[in-house]
């Protein structure tokens, strides 16, 4: 068992209230800066006790540390068993706090031989750390200094931040948008798939009489089950997989939200073929989305109403357009509201909440779906855009830029595609000339970009892969680790959304020893297949700091042309996506081909490369500008605003 509890760089810089840079530099500046007694070179660990007198020596020791101090002595205690067993005692203690305080009180005047004795049969937990009596009253002095809610809160956080893979959890302002949609009286909410249990609290603020979840892992389903006990006594969490082993069969919730699992393959196709929750067809074997749609609308009582996080893949993969027609002709979905790329973390496709309703006897027929594009200021013009609808669901409702009431009709085609961005017509204040205008001069533009391509003798190329010239050091692929942190600072980021945007570096940080620097030339691309041209970066993107979720290419300049690097990326990201059954999968970029030419060869090839992309940003262009276009020609051909 370890001697003394241990922490890293990240531990020490809470402890201090300062940036994970600043505790760099005192490793750097300091020379009786503690010395590392475990982890790795990259990411040492520093003894707690040597830590904690060092920080008090030098007045850096802020005065919320006990915490922190607490939550690695609990890490301590969970040596020799799983970190879980404590975090999940360390829940089970403080909701006794908030039951029994007059019982706390009597206990802990006990000396610390009665107290190992008598408190685990008054807890009835089903682990103690035996010996550890110091901990429990660490606990109680936390919940006295935080409050028993806010104390479990601190520790459920520290636990997730190592167990990220095990949670999901909805951003608040989705959360907080998701209510405003749907509204709330009262009544029961209900989370199939509640995770860290956000919906549910957001209920609870919103006055929910009862909150019901269930989660498939079951350590976080106990976390999460201490986190609403500790606010309602009227919460219910289970454990298991809400489709394969529903807990709630007999539910009619009043309103059920949820974000559940995407692109699950394995959601239970073959044993529950034959199941009563498919109202609206049997969910294709790709499609666990709509599995996921049916079972929640099972769950809910006539008239209640749904609202569920979904990718843009369940809104148009041709395997689901049955199901989706179906929802479309009940009149049980009224509005898909997009989100912008970003609002949730780490998801790289712009997701969407769809708002159904569960179809009650006297409900008139819906004739009309409202679309909502997930752009700029997304909450107060989505929820604008809805009451709208909702007060007027025939009435016509069309604003560009922000929504539009498409007819049930027009969306029953061959594709049934219900993403918002196909319906919603883009804001401009150009009238017809202008647009005309435009598009002329798009068309003259095209010509003059387009490259001029020759057909070769039939030789074949010799041709390598990145990984390869990896191996041999012509070139080296890097990317930051998704747990480095972004604290507050003064050096720009490169973000994926920056990269789609096509836009200069967005976000500012503080440095970090994980951070990766931009380098003149260096080639960066999404670690997904989500089309875009990969960027070269430009002296002045030079010295900014490389975001997740990407990947930089960087080669030495007398081996690669970074535009003929750049190019064949775009093969090899075009190539995978087209081979993809989702909007958005890894890139494996070690994989993808590279051919080996001279450097002159490479050059040729990369103007090619250059003319091509600026050729597919005109057709993009293009394709918009003239959709608006045919709009104005056609509504001023009917109406007399535009005469032949």
């Amino acid at each position: 068992m370890q001697q003394d509890a241990t922490v890293t760089a990240a531990d020490i810089a809470r402890l201090a209230g300062v940036g994970r840079a600043a505790v760099s530099n005192w490793r750097r500046r300091h020379e009786d800066f503690p010395e590392p007694v475990g982890g790795t070179a990259t990411s040492p660990s520093f003894s707690l006790r040597e830590v904690r007198a060092w920080l008090q020596a030098q007045g850096k020791l802020k005065r919320e540390a006990a915490g922190e101090e607490l939550w690695q002595e609990l890490r301590k205690a969970a040596d020799g068993t799983r970190l879980s067993d404590v975090i999940l005692f360390a829940g089970t203690f403080l909701l006794f706090l908030h039951r029994e305080p007059h019982t706390w009180r009597t206990l802990s005047k006990r000396d610390d031989e009665e107290l190992a004795r008598e408190l685990p049969g008054v807890l009835e937990a089903d682990w103690f750390p035996e010996g550890r009596v110091a901990l429990v009253r660490g606990l109680a002095d936390l919940a006295d200094a935080r409050g028993v809610p806010e104390a479990f809160e601190f520790l459920r956080e520290r636990y997730f931040e190592l167990h990220k893979r095990r949670v999901y959890g909805t951003p608040e302002p989705v959360v907080r948008l998701v209510f405003d949609l749907v509204g709330l009286d009262g009544g029961t909410v209900f989370d199939p798939a509640c995770g860290s249990g956000g919906f549910l609290l957001g209920g609870l603020e919103r006055g929910a009489g009862r909150v019901l979840g269930q989660e498939a892992d079951e350590t976080t389903a106990a976390i999460t089950a201490i986190r609403l006990a500790l606010r309602t006594g009227d919460a219910d969490i289970r454990p298991g997989d809400s489709l394969r082993r529903d807990a709630f069969p007999d539910l009619q919730a009043d309103v059920v939200v949820t974000s559940p699992p995407f692109n699950d393959r394995n959601w239970g196709y073959e044993e529950l073929t034959a199941d009563p929750r498919w109202e609206y067809g049997l969910p294709p074997r790709m499609e666990s989305e709509l599995a996921w749609v049916q079972h929640a609308l099972a769950r809910t009582r006539p008239g209640g109403t749904v609202a569920m996080v979904m990718p843009p893949a369940a809104a148009g993969r041709r395997s689901g357009r049955r199901i989706r027609a179906q929802l479309l002709r009940s009149g049980v979905l009224r509005a898909v509201v997009g989100l912008p790329v970003g609002a949730v973390p780490n998801m790289a496709v712009p997701l969407s909440i769809w708002i159904m309703r569960r179809p009650a006897p006297g409900d008139p027929r819906a004739d009309h779906v409202l679309m909502v594009a997930g752009d700029g200021e997304f909450h107060d013009r989505a929820v604008k855009a809805w009451r709208r609808f909702r007060d007027d669901p025939s009435g016509g409702y069309d604003e560009p830029g922000v929504g539009r009431a498409v007819r049930i009709i027009d969306l029953l085609d061959e594709e049934v595609d219900l993403n918002p961005a196909r319906y919603v017509q883009r804001t401009s204040e150009k009238g017809f000339a202008a647009f005309r205008t435009e598009l002329a001069g798009l068309l003259d533009e095209l010509g003059r970009v387009l490259p001029a391509l020759e057909e070769p003798d039939g030789t074949a190329l010799s041709v390598s892969t990145f990984g390869e010239q990896a191996k041999a050091g012509l070139l080296a692929i890097r990317q930051t680790p998704l747990k480095t942190p972004f604290e507050p600072g003064d050096v720009p980021v490169l973000t994926l959304q920056d990269i789609l945007d096509e836009t200069a570096p967005s976000q500012r940080t503080a440095l970090h020893d994980d951070h990766v620097l931009l380098q003149t030339g260096d080639v960066v691309l999404p670690a997904t297949t989500r089309g875009t041209t990969p960027r070269v970066v430009q002296e002045a993107e030079h010295g900014a700091v490389l975001g997740t979720n990407l990947y930089l290419v960087r080669a030495a300049p007398e081996h690669f042309d970074p535009r003929f690097l750049a190019g064949f990326l775009h093969i090899a990201a075009r190539a995978a996506a087209a081979r993809s059954t989702s909007v958005s999968n890894r890139v494996d970029l070690r994989r993808a081909p590279l051919p080996r030419l001279s450097l002159d060869d490479q050059r040729r090839y990369g103007e090619a490369f250059t003319r091509l992309a600026a050729f597919e940003k005109l057709l993009t262009t293009m394709n918009e500008s003239g959709r608006q276009f045919l709009t104005l020609a056609f509504d001023g051909l009917s109406t007399g605003a535009l005469r032949p």
